[in-house]
């Protein structure tokens, strides 16, 4: 995003925000930290100090962040997936809308794979757990101003690979409600008609696999039955 002359730096153009140039250069990453504990807050730029990055601002919840981008011209958001009262996707959807050149990475405590999957399809480039060192921050930021989606390796093997394929605006029947993409397949058996067996079969997949899907499914429907799971289905429009 080229600005206007005469007008600051956009979002996101910060110079050589993972370009070649920058990437393996001095270059400076201009950051901007939402979480809403000052001490996560002050933890982070003490960590951070003695790196690339260079935190240009903070803020404890959306409306702050967005004047605070508005202010500094990030390249990069560090982004809670909690805020007070509020939600760090639905803050990262809004940031991604007003600044679609701009870098969001979660960096969060959560490694539940709804709030994984959430958080790049509401446009994220990065995913990260708190427990990150100062040196894999560093690099994730790096990649993903080289445009790359990123999902921090300490997931589980599995939510890491399946979240790499996921991109904004990739949505599946039930994603809305949490479901990942293979609770979908299976929740689409079941309304079907297929008990766990066919539905093993048809998937090509373990009975004990299915049994795990349709625990989440319960869970993530609100339903304690598979007649309820499959009447939410229908009711809200997953399946017809």
């Amino acid at each position: 995003m080229t600005p206007m002359p005469g007008a600051g730096p956009s979002p996101g153009s910060g110079s050589g925000f993972g370009s070649a140039s920058g990437a393996g250069s001095g270059e400076r990453i201009r950051v901007l930290i939402v979480d809403d504990h000052q001490m996560v807050r002050a933890g982070l730029r003490a960590m951070l100090r003695d790196t690339k990055v260079e935190i240009v601002g903070e803020a404890a919840n959306l409306e702050g962040a967005l004047a605070e981008i508005d202010e500094h011209a990030p390249d990069a958001v560090l982004l809670d997936v909690r805020l007070q009262g509020q939600s760090g996707l639905e803050a990262c959807r809004v940031i991604t809308q007003k600044h679609p050149g701009l870098a969001v990475v979660f960096l969060t405590v959560y490694e539940d794979e709804q709030y994984v999957f959430e958080a790049l399809r509401a446009g994220a480039k990065g995913y990260m757990l708190k427990r990150a060192s100062p040196e894999d921050i560093v690099r994730v930021l790096e990649e993903v101003g080289r445009g790359e989606t990123i999902v921090d390796p300490a997931l589980t093997g599995q939510i890491a690979r399946r979240a790499a394929q996921v991109r904004p605006g990739h949505i599946w029947p039930g994603s809305e409600m949490g479901l990942t993409q293979r609770e979908s397949e299976v929740l689409r058996t079941m309304v079907d008609g297929l008990n766990n067996r066919a539905i093993a079969e048809a998937l090509v997949i373990s009975e004990d696999t299915v049994k795990t899907h349709v625990r989440a499914i319960f869970r993530k429907l609100g339903v304690t039955d598979r007649a309820r799971a499959v009447s939410v289905a229908l009711r809200e429009g997953i399946f017809r």
